[in-house]
Parts: structure tokens; C-alpha cells; sequence
């Protein structure tokens, strides 16, 4: 069956638009300084911290890669199985959140460089940017989808006003903005997924049609995948969780300990409720389109319900890539300014600093745009991204909190055998092994620490570097 465009639903994609663009209006007049821009001034209650939490880690690459392009492409059991790892990433995030929060830090190279030197901010700097434009990239391909569906334009077309209104919003508020529609978005999301499902199944002709109708092998446990294309999905979404910046800003920007913990325990439910949801739709969105491609699944579906629920569920997705997209162009801007620029130009005022990072967003959106061209599908550059940050930062970072013992030479020397490993995975063996880079650069990455640490460690050093920590 073909996708047909349904003109009806460009309205709720509208509606949302607008309304979005009036409450990032309204939040940017709150805006005096960086720190409003970038932590909301560290007022989130635990309500607005849930929400903001799961539309940044649930975005494009849930709803058109990940759970999606798992469920679509390999069966239903990997794609459920798929929030495992993000939830012991967030239980790790609980465990050490009031340890984040204190720390006091717009930046995760920031917070590496007062462990490891300058040289792992600025090595941990590129790392971000490199991962954080790939995310964005394809926000922008999501919503392109999203308009292709509901307007008939193509792809492509869809994907420079994507590009168009997510670097607007980023630009406009900052997370004083952002972290209130995400809170809005979340809530759209989870209502729209669940009203969606019993329609899609009756849909779809039933749900003992679409078993018959889908491939044996994609019924089993682990779906058509091997163990190891499992984790090969599973560890980078693993691995950046647990080092994202974006999740570690909005733990940041909590009100206290208390909103961080109960935002959080917040954001497991809302997961919980979210990716089996997700992988569900996709799932019986392939009985009634077989040969999409399998970033299209969840919005396909949306086309065939009755048009309030199929709008309110593309308002929804549209709402999820969205604010994801702002989140991840905006950190990225961050530490360009605060990990580079404040770096090579010194101390700038926070007033000049607000009006950079507001000029920075679009040229990062741009190029983030251009890298769009570059990669087949949503899958396989949310991979890649997630791989780049995962090993090239998580481990070091862990050991910041987890191992005070870390040394420098281990810190640095995970990172570059973390990014390394990666691109020369990608560049030269993906395509002929079929196995993701993370199997073998992660645990490099984590190796180095566990290695060159009591091989570097030295007692009297770590007393002086936590003397200029404290």
C-alpha cells in the first residue's frame, strides 16, 4: 500500500507550530542572562523536568529511527526491549544526580576538563559538536517526513522547513523556552499513542491479521537480529544516556535534589509507557505498509487513522522531533561558546556570551542541515551519533563520578581510543561486518580507564587536583 497524503493534517502540525512559537515568545522575555538561556535560571519543578526529560531523550530518534526503524525493519520484541537501556541509564542518572547538580556546570567538557586538563574540554568540545549535529540532522529528516505525510511536499522539501523552524525556536528562548513545551509535548505524546493504538490495530484488520502478515522470524525474541546486532543498537543508546549533555543541563536546571529525583523517577514512567507504545504502532504499521522506508512507519500510520486521532498523533511526533531538535542544536551551541570560544577569547560578559550563543545556533543549524545529504537513513546516523558521544565521552565522565581515582593520561586516553575506534569502525568495517562500531570502541574506551589508571595513579597528584576542585 502507498502513502497518501492527508492536506487535513497539516493543520494540528500548524496548530502545534503556533502555539509552540507563542510560548517560546512568551518564555524569551524572562530571559536576562546565559544562565536563563541555557539552565531556565534553575527554576524546573519536578513536573516540567519530567516532561523536558523524556521529549529530549524521546525525539526523532524514537519516533522515525530507533524503536521505530527496530520494530518496522527487525520484529517487536528488540524494539521493546529497546528501553532497557535508557532505563539503567536513568537509574544510573538517579543514583548520581545530586552529584550533577552540584557540580554547577553548563557543559560536559566543563566538568572533564576540572578532572582531566584542557585538552580533554576542548577534545570532549569537538566530540559533542561532531554527535549533537548528527542528532539534529535528522530532527530535521523526521519532520520532513512529517510534512511529506500531511502536505504532500517532498522529503526534501520537508526537511529545509524543518530545518527552518527547529533553528528558529532554539534561537528565540533557549531551555527557558524549550523545557516548558517539552513538558507540553511529552504529555500530547503519550495521550496521542495510547488513543492511537486500539485504532491502528482495527486498522490494520486486526491483530491476529498482522501477526499472519509479518515474517516468523520477526516474532522471535530477538527478532531477525543476532545477539550481537542487538547490542549493537542497544550500547550506544546506552552509552550516550548516560553522558548526554542535554540530560545532564536539565538536572542542572532543577529547583533542588528533590525535583531532580522525583523528575526523573517521573521520566522512567513516562519511558515505560512511551517505547512499548512506539514499537507497537510501528510494529502494525508494517502490515499495512511493507515496503517504506522504516523511518516512515509511525507516520505513515497516522495517515490511515480517523483524522482527529491521526492528527493528534502527528502533533504529537511533530511535537517529540521538534523540541528534541532544539535541545540538541542549542548544547551544542553551548559548547562551542563556553568549551572553545570563552577558552581561546577569555571571559567574555554574560550579556555578549547570551548574544554569541544566539548567533551560533543557526550556523550550527545549517551545517547540521547539510550533513542530512550524507547518511541513507535515520538508523543508521542516529547510530553513528550515539557511538561518537558514547565512547568518545560516556566512560571518561562516569569515571569522574563512579572512579575518583581516574587518572588524566587514562581520562585522555579513553576519550581518543573512544573516538577513534569509532570513526575508523564506521568509515571502513560497518558496511562489511554489519556490526555496529560500538561493540568494539565502548569497551575499548572503558578498557583504557581500567588499564592505564593504576598504571598513572599517583596519590599525591589526586590529593592536588582535588584541592583545586573543592
Amino acid at each position: 500500500m502507498q502513502i497518501d497524503s492527508n492536506p487535513l493534517l497539516i493543520w494540528f502540525v500548524i496548530g502545534y507550530g503556533v502555539l509552540m512559537i507563542l510560548i517560546g515568545l512568551y518564555y524569551s522575555k524572562k530571559i536576562d542572562n546565559n544562565d536563563d538561556f541555557i539552565l531556565a535560571g534553575k527554576t524546573l519543578g519536578p513536573v516540567v523536568l519530567m516532561g523536558t526529560l523524556l521529549a529530549t531523550w524521546v525525539g526523532s530518534g524514537a519516533v522515525t529511527g530507533g524503536q521505530n526503524s527496530i520494530a518496522y525493519s527487525f520484529g517487536i520484541w528488540p524494539a521493546i526491549g529497546y528501553a532497557l537501556p535508557s532505563l539503567i541509564g536513568i537509574l544510573t542518572i538517579l543514583v548520581i544526580g545530586s552529584k550533577i547538580r552540584n557540580y554547577g556546570k553548563y557543559t560536559i567538557a566543563e566538568i572533564l576538563e576540572m578532572k582531566f586538563g584542557k585538552v580533554a574540554g576542548y577534545f570532549a568540545a569537538i566530540i559533542i559538536i561532531l554527535s549533537f549535529i548528527g542528532i539534529v540532522s535528522y530532527q530535521y529528516k523526521g519532520l520532513g517526513f512529517v510534512l511529506h505525510v500531511s502536505t504532500g511536499i517532498s522529503v526534501e522539501t520537508g526537511t529545509i522547513i524543518a530545518a527552518v523552524i527547529i533553528i528558529f525556536l532554539a534561537t528565540i528562548g533557549g531551555l527557558m523556552s524549550v523545557a516548558p513545551t517539552d513538558a507540553f509535548s511529552a504529555f500530547l505524546v503519550i495521550i496521542a499513542l495510547a488513543i492511537a493504538l486500539p485504532l491502528g490495530i482495527h486498522v490494520a484488520g486486526g491483530w491476529n491479521h498482522i501477526i499472519d502478515s509479518t515474517p516468523k522470524k520477526m516474532l522471535k525474541p530477538m527478532g531477525s537480529l543476532s545477539a550481537i546486532q542487538i547490542l549493537g543498537y542497544y550500547i550506544p543508546t546506552l552509552f550516550l544516556l548516560l553522558g548526554d549533555q542535554n540530560i545532564y543541563q536539565r538536572i542542572s536546571a532543577s529547583k533542588s535534589d528533590k525535583s531532580s529525583r522525583w523528575g526523573t523517577i517521573g521520566w522512567i514512567i513516562g519511558l515505560l509507557i512511551v517505547t512499548p507504545l512506539i514499537s507497537l504502532l510501528a510494529f502494525i504499521s508494517r502490515a499495512i505498509f511493507p515496503k517504506i522506508e522504516p523511518g516512515m512507519a509511525l507516520i505513515a500510520l497516522s495517515s490511515q487513522l480517523p483524522i482527529f486521532v491521526g492528527g493528534l498523533l502527528i502533533a504529537a511526533l511533530t511535537a517529540f522531533i521538534v523540541t528534541t531538535g532544539n535541545s540538541y542544536l542549542l548544547s551544542a551551541a553551548t559548547s562551542v561558546i563556553y568549551d572553545i570560544f570563552n577558552h581561546i577569547f577569555k571571559k567574555a560578559e554574560s550579556d555578549k556570551m547570551l548574544l554569541y550563543t544566539r548567533i551560533l545556533v543557526p550556523v550550527l543549524g545549517v551545517i547540521a542541515f547539510l550533513l542530512t545529504t550524507f547518511f541513507p537513513t535515520i538508523l543508521s546516523v542516529q547510530m553513528y551519533a550515539y557511538t561518537v558521544y558514547g565512547a568518545g565521552i560516556t566512560p571518561a565522565l562516569l569515571a569522574v563520578f563512579l572512579y575518583p581515582k581516574v587518572t588524566k593520561v587514562a581520562g585522555l586516553t579513553s576519550m581518543a581510543l573512544g573516538l577513534v575506534s569509532t570513526l575508523i569502525w564506521e568509515f571502513f568495517f560497518v558496511q562489511s561486518t554489519g556490526i555496529n562500531s560500538a561493540i568494539i570502541s565502548v569497551p575499548l574506551a572503558i578498557l583504557a580507564i581500567i588499564i592505564i589508571t593504576p598504571l598513572t595513579y599517583k596519590e599525591k597528584d589526586n590529593d592536588e587536583l582535588k584541592a583545586t576542585t573543592n
